[in-house]
């Protein structure tokens, strides 16, 4: 079959790395000019770890890696108030989970395309016409092209989802917070490998040390805390963020500063999409524009991983009937992470706790993690995944 997928982040790339195994004719278009780099690090664990470990790519992303010893919890004088070592979480997880940033994923499967997929950068889809039978897509430089199959892998804000199913106001669910990071270099103080975090009420700002004397800055702000909405350009996220953690304790300072003089900046609401369906005729939805949990969740990354997987291995076994494929795809996912997306609403309260005794008692209680049984009680459902990878044998 022909398919157009429109995004190359990590449901994108791993969706065309499938398909262009199994002998699709895939065009992969990205609105950047190159693979995005820089972005959240993320503990991969569950179906996502089993989804790489079938593409082959696990030893290499494993060498890529981030190590974590330990997270610590600090008040605003930097006295430690809570945390656990990061080993209790890879115990959890049975030993099978990786801390990664989100573009060595998709940098990685990409390299692993090995010219199957045509790529195209610097653009985008603006048009999508199905008759039922094909669909015409218009790009924003390419000529139109006609696909059997189009598949929105475009994240958060899907262009796919907007053309096809209706504005993002009908499907998105703000979770009350927004999210920041960007990354510093020569920062200090460095502490080993520990990820670090101060919360003040409504703010909550981490660093997580990264390779090359770099370190990663983690920001989740309520709504409230962010004076005139989230901002668009690098100026107005600069400016948002400064206004926000400017005199609030810990290394406040040192963080604002650092702030002046980084030239790459992410922000963004963090929402949810929720919706009935991912699939409208010969068009589907894949990774955060389908659903998009939401970094409080956790998983999405592995759940991206997922789909793009089992949408590749359902196309496979229903010999490319899409109507059949789609179907049986969006059922064995869509339950699965609405679970995923309620379990969400109930953490944001402790991510960023709005009262000083809020942010006291989440500290402490972070402490009883490093006791036996807590872990499981606490956040053992987390990493027990309901869904197991069928094998397609693909």
């Amino acid at each position: 079959m022909k398919v157009v997928i429109n995004g190359a982040g990590i449901a994108g790339t791993a969706l065309a790395y499938w398909l262009g195994r199994l002998g699709h004719d895939v065009t992969l278009v990205e609105r950047a000019p190159d693979l995005r780099t820089g972005g959240f690090v993320v503990n991969l664990w569950g179906i996502g770890y089993d989804a790489l470990e079938k593409m082959g790519l696990l030893p290499r992303l494993l060498e890529l890696q981030h190590h974590s010893d330990e997270l610590r919890m600090v008040d605003r004088a930097g006295r430690t108030r809570g945390g656990y070592p990061s080993s209790v979480l890879l115990k959890l997880a049975k030993g099978r989970m990786a801390t990664l940033a989100r573009s060595d994923i998709a940098a990685a499967i990409y390299g692993a395309l090995d010219g199957q997929v045509d790529t195209r950068f610097g653009d985008s889809v603006t048009t999508i016409d199905d008759d039922g039978t094909r669909v015409r897509v218009g790009f924003d430089h390419a000529p139109p092209q006609e696909a059997d199959l189009v598949i929105g892998a475009d994240g958060l804000h899907s262009r796919v989802r907007h053309h096809v199913f209706g504005p993002d106001a009908r499907f998105e669910y703000p979770m009350g917070c927004h999210v920041a990071s960007f990354e510093a270099a020569g920062y200090r103080p460095r502490n080993g490998n520990a990820y670090v975090a101060y919360t003040a009420p409504g703010r909550y700002v981490a660093r997580f040390p990264m390779r090359d004397d770099r370190m990663l800055f983690f920001v989740l702000l309520r709504d409230e805390h962010l004076a005139g909405g989230t901002p668009c350009d690098h100026v107005g996220r600069k400016a948002a963020l400064t206004h926000a953690l400017d005199g609030i304790g810990w290394e406040s300072d040192a963080i604002v500063s650092a702030i002046a003089r980084t030239d790459d900046i992410y922000f963004d609401s963090i929402s949810q999409i929720r919706m009935a369906t991912w699939v409208q005729g010969n068009v589907a939805l894949i990774g955060d524009a389908a659903a998009c949990p939401s970094l409080i969740a956790g998983e999405g990354a592995g759940f991206a991983l997922a789909e793009a997987y089992m949408l590749a291995g359902e196309l496979h076994r229903h010999g490319n009937d899409t109507t059949a494929a789609l179907a049986r795809y969006q059922s064995r996912l869509h339950a699965v992470i609405a679970r995923k997306q309620k379990h969400a609403e109930s953490l944001a309260a402790s991510f960023v706790p709005r009262t000083a005794l809020g942010v006291r008692l989440r500290d402490y209680t972070t402490l009883l993690m490093r006791l036996p049984v807590f872990p499981r009680l606490l956040m053992g459902r987390y990493f027990r995944d309901e869904l197991v990878l069928p094998d397609y044998g693909i």
